[in-house]
Parts: structure tokens; sequence; C-alpha cells
């Protein structure tokens, strides 16, 4: 009997075969009703976005700024003081007319195209939790992330890239966890870009074989598989083993073009701003363009928007992310790819509308951790623009109406992308797993 590799290299008389079979064998699930988008761009502004200060106004905090919090003690993570009206100007903007800080002008100028959920809410207020649960899912390690999901579910358009694609110049809190296909087949794993170099081959790394041309490549690839497949009965891990080195080698000829932002005008590399995570936005908008399932930009490394001292270091990260965000969203707007393409901005939680009290002489005016309220923004990819979804408190601190949990934030993004988040499985160690874990659901006021 012969197998299915065989079969594609005997119709397809060469090595192109194998990326066939790539294609082929990433799409294990197929789409279970029509799709609004066909990939995701995530922009992960990591330590955590105040939302008192972004997407959220409260004008509460600024007529009690200095009070304490009404109602019992609130325990956050670090001691918090009283109520701190934001430093930060709110205008209305766009027809829609949604308020928007004067740290964010142009993503304010675009809001029309931009769903805001500002009813979000998470369970843990440390970093590494909530970030797993954000990307993952789960609090804890050993979950597969969304972008491993849905390459999964729907495998990648270019059998030349990887279908999943994470971008930071450093590595945030996690790390490569946040990315990992855990128990997934190893090919649905983030592959890993250091988008703070600038050297193709720095950037790339350990991509091009400084010793043997793609022609002998190729032979020992054709060795290797052969060499493998006498072994995937008893096991079948090679299988992924064998289409990771596929696509290793065919990312040789299109990888260094397709992180290549040289290539772009001047004028579009100036308007998203010559930053790390601007940078990293364009490269996303060119992966996109190329077929990756999910592009994935962390700001930077570590936790840049922990604000804890001051919260006016905000106002200098947003000079870097407000005109990479809004250049994004006019990118694809005019490349026809806005419609297809579902753009999420977030953090793992927001901050609270207190000052945060660290026991130090000198108090400064920065902001704890905040789970139980905070804002991400949707657009695109079959989302309503120009609305604002759910709502917090008179403060900004607790999500009170038309609640989002993390969990109904995944549920909802799948749908958008032609997957039930409850038929999305993969059995494991005796049970079937799915990103939502046993909860979520989609929230379909904001569908298009």
């Amino acid at each position: 009997m012969i197998n299915r590799r065989d079969l594609l290299r005997t119709m397809g008389a060469g090595f192109g075969a194998l990326g066939l079979a790539h294609t082929l064998a990433a799409r294990q699930q197929g789409t279970h009703f029509a799709p609004k988008a066909k990939q995701v761009i995530f922009l992960y502004l990591n330590g955590g976005v105040s939302q008192v200060d972004t997407f959220d106004p409260k004008p509460a905090l600024t007529k009690r700024h200095g009070e304490p919090m009404p109602g019992p003690k609130i325990q956050t993570d670090r001691a918090s003081g009283n109520l701190m009206r934001s430093p930060f100007a709110f205008r209305k903007c766009g027809q829609s007319g949604i308020e928007v800080s004067e740290i964010f002008p142009q993503v304010g100028a675009l809001i029309d195209d931009v769903c805001v959920i500002r009813s979000m809410w998470a369970d843990n207020g440390n970093h590494g939790p909530s970030m797993m649960l954000m990307n993952c899912g789960h609090q804890l390690a050993g979950r597969p992330s969304l972008g491993s999901w849905l390459t999964y579910g729907l495998g990648a358009e270019n059998q030349n890239l990887p279908g999943f694609v994470v971008m930071c110049p450093g590595f945030p809190v996690m790390g490569a966890q946040l990315w990992s296909s855990a128990f997934l087949p190893n090919m649905y794993q983030g592959t890993y870009i250091p988008n703070g170099e600038r050297e193709i081959d720095k950037l790339l790394q350990n991509i091009r074989n400084p010793d043997l041309s793609l022609g002998q490549q190729e032979k020992q690839l054709r060795l290797l598989s052969r060499l493998n497949r006498m072994y995937t009965a008893r096991q079948p891990e090679l299988e992924s083993s064998i289409q990771a080195m596929e696509v290793a080698f065919q990312m040789q000829t299109e990888a260094p073009e397709a992180f290549d932002i040289s290539r772009e005008s001047e004028t579009t590399r100036a308007a998203y701003g010559d930053s790390d995570f601007g940078r990293g936005c364009l490269m996303a908008r060119r992966l996109i363009e190329r077929g990756v399932r999910m592009a994935q930009v962390y700001f930077g490394n570590f936790q840049p928007w922990d604000s804890h001292d001051d919260i006016m270091a905000h106002q200098r990260l947003a000079r870097q992310a407000d005109p990479a965000i809004a250049s994004l969203i006019r990118d694809l707007k005019q490349r026809g790819l806005f419609q297809e393409t579902l753009l999420l901005v977030g953090s793992e939680f927001g901050r609270t509308p207190m000052i945060q009290n660290s026991g130090l002489e000198k108090l400064g005016n920065g902001r704890d951790h905040n789970v139980h309220g905070f804002s991400v923004l949707l657009a695109g990819g079959g989302v309503k623009g120009g609305m604002t979804y759910g709502a917090t408190d008179e403060f900004g601190f607790k999500a009170v109406e038309n609640r989002v949990h993390v969990h109904d934030l995944h549920a909802t993004i799948l749908h958008l992308l032609g997957l039930d988040h409850k038929r999305l499985t993969f059995r494991y160690s005796g049970r079937d797993f799915r990103l939502t874990d046993v909860h979520g659901e989609v929230v379909r006021a904001i569908l298009a």
C-alpha cells in the first residue's frame, strides 16, 4: 500500500509535492461555517494598558480626584491610595463620537473603524497567569496558544512561510510559552522573530545554510524524510518534524523578502514609525498579505506598559503605538485586506483608577494591575466599527455592563474565522481540549 507522502511525490515528481503535503496536512479541521475573516493580527501591548487613560474616560475620576474609592477598601496587588484622575484629556472622535485619549490621536481619527470593548475582565492580577490566559486560554502553562489553535483549525495559505509568526524585540513575561503549540503537533507553534534586529540574517536566524546550496539541502532533506518515514508508524510525531523541516527549507526563498521592509516606500515606513513596534506592525501586514494565518506583535521586551510608578509613561509609549496601529488600519484598508483581516489590540489586563501607594516616602502617580475591568480594540474582519460595547463602573474599576471574559473574546475570534469554539477540539490525555476550556460565549452584538 502506498502512503500519502509517496503518492504525493509520485504525482508531483519532485520536492514541490512536499510543500503540497504540508499544506494538506495543515488543514486539519476546516471552517465550521462561512468565515468573516481569513487571518488575524494581534498587537499585544504587554504590561497592562490603563483603560481610564486611553479608551474608557471617566468624568467621575476627575470630579472625585484625591478621594477614597467609595465602599470597602479594595485589595489590589500592591497598596493603592485614593482615586486619581487621568492626566490626559479625552475628546470625541469620528462620526461615532467615541471618546479617545489625546495620547492616541491617530487611532482616534480612525475610531469609526474600531470596536472598543470596555467591559473585559480576567481572573488573575499577576502578569504571568493573565498573559497565559489572554494568549492560551488558561492561566497555567501547557495549553496551545490562540495562533496554534487557528493554524491547527485552518492551516496556512502559504506553504513557504509559517502559519503563525510572533515578533518581539526580546521576550515578554512567560516567553515562548505564550506561542507554544503545547500538545498540538509542533508544526502549529509560533515562529519567533526578534524584530528588534534590522539585518535580515539576524532577523531570520539560522534560515540560510552557509555550507550547503539549496540543491544540496533538497537532497539532504529527501534522505531525512525517507529515513523518518520508516519510523512514522511507530513514532507519529515525526510527521510534524518532517513538515517543520520542509517549511524551514522553503522559507529560505520567501521569508527574506517577506520581512524586508526596505522594499516598502520611505513614506510607508515613516508612517509606521522607526520603532521595534512600528516595524513589527509593518512586517505583520506583509506577512498577512502572503498568507500567514496569524501575525502577533508584542510591543517590547518584558512588560513596557506596566506603569506602577508613573502613568505618564503611557504617553511616551503611545507615541510609538499610535502611529503604528493607525498606519496598519489605513494600510489594510488601502490594500483591500481590512475586511478579511481581524485586528486585535490589547494586553493582559488594565490598571486601577486609584493611585498606587508602594509605601515609599515619595508618592508616585502610577496605577496597579486591574483584572476586573479593562478595554481591548477590535477592527476589520467582520466586526462593527464605530461602536463601544460594555461598560465599567463610574470609576473604571470593574466591568458591570455586558461583561466580556477572555474566554468570550476567544470564542468570538474563532467565530469570526468560521470556527465553532466548542467543536475545535484536540484529544489529549483522555479528554477533548479546546481554547476556551469549558467556557465562552460569542459576543454577537459586535458582529457586522
